[in-house]
């Protein structure tokens, strides 16, 4: 039986979430083309930098956007405070569904709220990303984990989404999907940059050891591996920095869509819910 222990630490006040007043919709230009549903993937292993450019990206073409990683993030949150045993998938899944989880729209990343209050704070936390990845191995939790993110597709289908499944399982028939890599190396040096920044103590061959480790997970489990779709644009980020990144995931999506996409401006005030329900998405971190 393998129980998840809190450690001890000092309980961050909940954020407060402010919730704007909806602005009126933006007509489209007479003629132009305007997609109702524009569904763009990102995928690829961690340390690629798939959250801060998804979002950026999503800014720039005017979609909302969704970081599927802290939906799994938010459930190994809940596990260890609530120190449940992760080998009663049952449990574990119908106490994640009690918490509530859902996205605040209205917040920009849009913020992950779990019994009406932030769990923002909790999700890069070296606990939670060390369970991580087991939890997002559970069949039963990933199921349901997916049928949400669909229907956040659903109540908010201009939408860039980023992942490990999202191009491959979540939304085989989205739009333009991408896949974003970088070597064990260079994502190890990049975490180390950011660790360095916040005043940890850093060894590189530990944190790519690490990558590798969770790559094979990743990549090897059952349920939904990580995968790169046959119909992906891959981009090796390596050598590039975040604008060129976005740079060429933008380029790609005009070149692919055409006069079909006109950028417009994110509808604000859309139906509010997420990991138990709604529409949302939260957000992520550097290049890194």
């Amino acid at each position: 039986m393998t129980m998840v222990k809190k450690n001890d630490r000092v309980r961050r006040r909940p954020v407060v979430v402010h919730i704007a007043h909806p602005a009126p919709p933006v007509p489209p230009a007479e003629g132009s083309a305007m997609p109702d549903r524009l569904i763009i993937t990102i995928d690829g292993p961690a340390g690629t930098g798939k959250s801060t450019v998804a979002r950026a990206l999503a800014h720039r073409l005017g979609l909302d956007f969704l970081d599927t990683g802290a939906m799994y993030r938010a459930a190994a949150a809940i596990a260890i405070d609530g120190e449940l045993n992760i080998d009663d998938h049952e449990q574990l899944v119908n106490e994640i569904e009690r918490r509530d989880l859902h996205f605040d729209f209205d917040t920009d990343p849009p913020t992950l709220l779990c019994c009406g209050e932030s769990i923002m704070h909790r999700l890069r936390q070296d606990d939670v990303t060390k369970l991580v990845s087991p939890i997002a191995a559970i069949d039963k939790l990933r199921q349901e984990m997916v049928k949400k993110q669909r229907q956040i597709g659903v109540q908010h289908p201009r939408l860039v989404t980023e992942g490990r499944d999202q191009g491959s399982v979540v939304f085989p028939d989205a739009d333009v999907k991408f896949f974003l890599y970088a070597s064990p190396r260079v994502r190890a040096e990049r975490r180390a940059k950011d660790e360095m920044a916040k005043g940890q103590p850093v060894l590189l061959e530990e944190l790519e050891r690490a990558i590798r480790e969770r790559d094979e997970r990743d990549s090897t489990r059952t349920v939904a591996p990580l995968t790169c779709p046959a119909d992906a644009e891959r981009i090796d980020t390596s050598h590039m920095s975040f604008d060129q990144v976005v740079d060429a995931l933008a380029a790609h999506v005009s070149r692919v869509l055409g006069a079909r996409f006109t950028r417009r401006p994110r509808a604000r005030g859309a139906a509010v819910g997420g990991a138990s329900g709604g529409g949302g998405g939260a957000g992520g971190g550097g290049i890194a």
